[in-house]
């Protein structure tokens, strides 16, 4: 496969596959740091430090801290249990913090860092599909408040971001498919032949994804750099997210519910927002029909009886876009023309729901 270009964001680059170990070791000499710091989690820790280490050509030693795995520990009582370590560790100002896992473990580790005496640098090496083509671009740290997602955060680049499909192979089915979600949106909101191209995903292999991959990030990178404290452009990248947030944040709470991944509950939020944007912005029935196709030919139908839908729109009065009471929408014209700051009358979220389980 030939080299893929880097892609240069806020401050900072996107690099892709073998040619991030350069720029890595390059990073970490001119910058001169104190002490490293390599922040993991329960899994990443076995199945992805072992490809990491060799590749991490630096004589300082480097200090491993595991959080445990999964969006129910991205809290501030995990962050307090990272800030100690740091501490007691000896980091200073000039300390580096490279984050490898998925989205859990960047947005964590980059608040953690962020904050760390005001502020150290780190790093992002994102380990999960949905990392890689969405947690990898913009800036974005955070972690949740309960079981609301991302409401305590701030914004600020790493000093790189290496994507490096190696890790995928040893990534479970499920996690795949949650990152394909962000990808295809990416095609709805910004590229309609990339929909298109994505939508069979049986033709999904590992070994080939690099470049579709490279392909996501550019999409989410010309929208953050055009906006990046999401003033305007920038919310386009929330389509499927408003009620896909609730949903995923329902179903934390709920034990009647399974626990939702990321990219599960946006495909659910995508396919209602998509009936929505049929009522409110003229998206054609047949386009909404063809992107629930697709995503219910990924994943399982979800079933959510009147009172689920009722706890879930409770849910949305917390949506972090929400300005002046009003709770906004980003919904789409037709695939590849979005709409931002849309209000959806109550009376719309029934049909939509219907429409999902139809």
């Amino acid at each position: 496969m030939k080299t893929l270009a880097s892609i240069p964001s806020l401050n900072y680059e996107v690099v892709f596959g073998e040619t991030g170990a350069k720029a890595l070791q390059q990073l970490i000499q001119k910058n001169d740091y104190s002490t490293i710091f390599l922040l993991v989690d329960s899994h990443t820790h076995q199945h992805c430090v072992p490809v990491f280490l060799p590749l991490l050509a630096t004589d300082q030693p480097i200090e491993i801290i595991e959080i445990e795995a999964g969006e129910a520990h991205k809290h501030l009582q995990t962050c307090l249990g990272v800030w100690e370590t740091l501490s007691e560790s000896g980091a200073d100002r000039k300390s580096l913090l490279i984050n490898l896992g998925g989205g859990v473990v960047t947005d964590l580790g980059g608040f953690v860092a962020a904050t760390f005496k005001r502020g150290i640098d780190f790093i992002n090496i994102p380990t999960s599909l949905l990392a890689m083509v969405d947690a990898s671009v913009g800036g974005k740290t955070g972690v949740d408040l309960g079981v609301l997602k991302n409401q305590i955060g701030v914004i600020v680049p790493p000093k790189m971001v290496w994507v490096n499909d190696k890790f995928l192979e040893t990534l479970p089915a499920e996690q795949m498919r949650s990152g394909y979600a962000e990808m295809l949106k990416h095609g709805l909101i910004a590229d309609p032949a990339y929909w298109e191209k994505l939508a069979d995903y049986n033709q999904l292999t590992t070994n080939k994804l690099l470049p579709t991959i490279h392909h996501s990030v550019g999409i989410k990178n010309k929208v953050v750099c055009q906006d990046p404290t999401e003033k305007g452009l920038r919310k386009i990248l929330n389509f499927g997210h408003t009620l896909g947030h609730a949903i995923e944040s329902y179903a934390l709470e709920k034990d009647q519910q399974r626990s939702l991944l990321h990219g599960e509950a946006i495909a659910i939020g995508m396919v209602l927002e998509a009936y929505l944007s049929v009522e409110l912005c003229g998206l054609p029935m047949a386009q909404a029909e063809a992107i629930k196709k697709v995503f219910l030919s990924i994943f399982p139908k979800e079933d959510f009886c009147a009172t689920a839908q009722k706890e879930i729109l409770e849910l949305l009065v917390f949506d972090k876009k929400n300005s002046h009471g009003q709770v906004n929408f980003m919904l789409l014209e037709a695939i590849g023309k979005p709409v931002i700051d849309v209000q959806v009358p109550s009376e719309l979220f029934a049909p939509a729901f219907a429409f999902y389980k139809a």
